[in-house]
């Protein structure tokens, strides 16, 4: 016989099997490699959130706003947040965690803008499917899409009636130099050649403080307009306050 065909007289199958049942403890220790069931549950619960936060987010939010950085941030914070509480969810943690992301990423505020209400709202929306969907492990899957279903229901009803207010109006200061105009029975003048000048839809003017030596006047105008308001925009309404 071929010597290095022949079995070695110290191997010991038994041993071999209790080192690599120790070898795979050292590394997993309690936790499966790999769980069917359990992999199969987050595959479908995360393909079904994806699928009803998109539906929020680009057929009803993105529909009117067309803003893609909003976009991109919602899309994120609904896959961050059910993974977070999918995965922690076996830790017997509660309802308390859920609760506490739900404030903490509710209240964030970005440093260079300010967030509008309905982007808010949106964003509450988007966190609140997203910890159903996640933190559900205890319900059956015909509450859960029942309770998606109701959420887009509710927000699509909503929107086909306008409570959204799509024609939002904003705010701004303006330094006026045609001062003979700000007297009352001149308003209509006013507003008409602000119009002209600005090109703005206004809906009404107020006449802030007048300076008679350089013939200047600050006017707080409110106006109609889709476009979201910008940085200038939020800082007038910052110092009109």
């Amino acid at each position: 016989m071929i010597p290095f065909l022949q079995a070695t007289p110290d191997f010991d199958p038994e041993i071999a099997v209790q080192y690599g049942q120790s070898f795979k403890d050292a590394l997993f220790g309690d936790i499966p490699f790999f769980e069917p069931v359990s992999f199969w549950n987050l595959i479908v619960r995360f393909l079904f959130n994806m699928l009803v936060c998109w539906i929020v987010v680009h057929c009803f939010y993105y529909k009117k706003s067309h803003r893609r950085d909003y976009y991109f941030t919602y899309i994120l914070f609904s896959v961050s947040i059910f993974f977070l509480l999918f995965l922690l969810q076996n830790l017997n943690l509660g309802m308390g965690i859920a609760l506490g992301l739900f404030a903490i990423f509710g209240m964030i505020r970005y440093r260079t803008e300010s967030v509008p209400i309905r982007e808010m709202t949106y964003l509450f929306v988007i966190i609140a499917i997203s910890i159903v969907n996640g933190f559900s492990m205890g319900t059956s899957y015909a509450a859960m899409i029942l309770t998606n279903v109701l959420f887009i229901l509710v927000i699509f009803i909503l929107e086909k009636l306008g409570f959204s207010n799509t024609d939002r109006q904003h705010q701004k200061l303006i330094n006026y130099d045609k001062i003979d105009l700000v007297k009352t029975d001149r308003y209509e003048e006013l507003v008409a050649d602000l119009k002209e000048r600005t090109g703005l839809d206004i809906v009404s003017v107020k006449v802030g403080s007048i300076d008679y030596l350089k013939d200047t006047a600050f006017l707080k105008v409110t106006y109609n307009s889709d476009d979201e308001p910008d940085s200038f925009e939020m800082l007038n309404r910052f110092r009109s306050k």
